[in-house]
């Protein structure tokens, strides 16, 4: 005998459609936005929107079956072609908005060199993406989508239900941020006990970032990934979740606001060479103050996340979804034993 619900069991194959059907149509709505480049806002929409269908194909590769146009590697390229784009415009508006205001009128004067620099580059990032979103390899893309949500191809796994894979889904992907090294910068093993060092004066965490930013920036990736995969099943899980995505989405978003800034940096070095620090003495001031400053917000982030309990706490929430999934579970179980 088996007991009956009116609620359906979704299985593995369920989310994975309903995930990647919502981000592929999040890529088309703004698709002829982004060919017309009439809004940057419109650009950095159909970016996420490529790069969480990246997300969902990569982490439900174990149930569906997919053409080789719908790779991982695919999307990838696309993805980052999107991306070069969208940097210039957040390096522009960081320049335009948060900076510029705040140098002294001969500083903003000289600044226009970079603003040149930045429409040239700007010119050249657009003609590849209206090239990318015209070739043959894009329209390929579409069209085994498009064939792929008409009549889904799925392996073996797909039949699972959600419940019973939720954890092993999430766990993998979760271990490999908690054991990225990004998270011992700025510390030390002192008689086997992790010290986080305090108190730092700016020119140390400079000399910090200068050594360390790269293995922060692929922290603040990992991260990304982590909170792009937790998000895909938000509603199976209680408050305590959303929680601790909330905090992944703000180590991303400090982290990644770091590494523009030293990106932001480095490319104004570029482009002014050794004028930069005589000519634009105010505006390296400020970038510098910036990264101080988010390094004060990162700290104390680091510090939680490095405490075991912590860490325990995040993996046993993942492990305990909704108890009304295990609840229909259980009951078909015990029914039909």
């Amino acid at each position: 005998m088996k007991i009956t619900t009116n609620t359906p069991v979704q299985t593995l194959g369920d989310y994975a459609y309903q995930a990647v059907q919502k981000h592929y149509k999040k890529i088309l709505k703004y698709e002829k936005s982004v060919k017309k480049d009439e809004d940057p806002e419109a650009l950095h929409q159909m970016r996420v929107g490529m790069r969480r269908l990246r997300t969902s194909v990569s982490r439900f590769a174990v149930a569906l079956d997919l053409s080789k146009p719908i790779s991982d590697k695919n999307i990838g390229k696309i993805a980052r072609r999107l991306g070069n784009l969208r940097d210039l415009d957040v390096l522009k508006e960081h320049l335009e908005k948060g900076y510029k205001p705040r140098l002294s009128h001969k500083e903003q004067t000289y600044l226009h060199t970079a603003f040149d620099a930045i429409a040239k580059q700007r010119e050249q990032a657009l003609s590849i993406v209206e090239t990318t979103l015209k070739d043959e390899a894009y329209k390929s893309f579409k069209q085994a989508m498009e064939e792929w949500l008409e009549k889904p191809k799925y392996k073996d796994l797909a039949d699972i239900t959600i419940w019973q894979v939720l954890p092993d889904l999430l766990l993998p992907e979760v271990s490999q941020f908690f054991l990225h090294p990004g998270w011992l910068v700025g510390t030390e093993f002192v008689k086997s006990e992790l010290k986080i060092h305090h108190g730092w004066e700016a020119e140390k965490v400079e000399q910090q970032l200068t050594s360390q930013g790269e293995i922060l920036h692929s922290l603040r990736k990992q991260a990304k990934r982590v909170r792009y995969q937790m998000e895909l099943f938000s509603d199976l899980y209680s408050e305590s979740y959303a929680a601790y995505i909330g905090d992944v989405k703000n180590i991303q978003d400090i982290l990644g606001e770091m590494q523009d800034s030293v990106v932001l940096t480095e490319w104004l070095e570029d482009v002014f060479k050794s004028d930069m620090h005589s000519h634009l003495h105010g505006l390296t001031k400020l970038l510098a103050e910036n990264r101080y400053q988010l390094w004060q917000q990162w700290q104390p982030l680091q510090e939680r996340y490095l405490k075991t309990k912590n860490r325990h706490g995040f993996h046993l929430t993942i492990l305990h979804p909704k108890e009304s999934g295990f609840d229909r579970e259980n009951q078909t179980h015990k029914a039909e034993v």
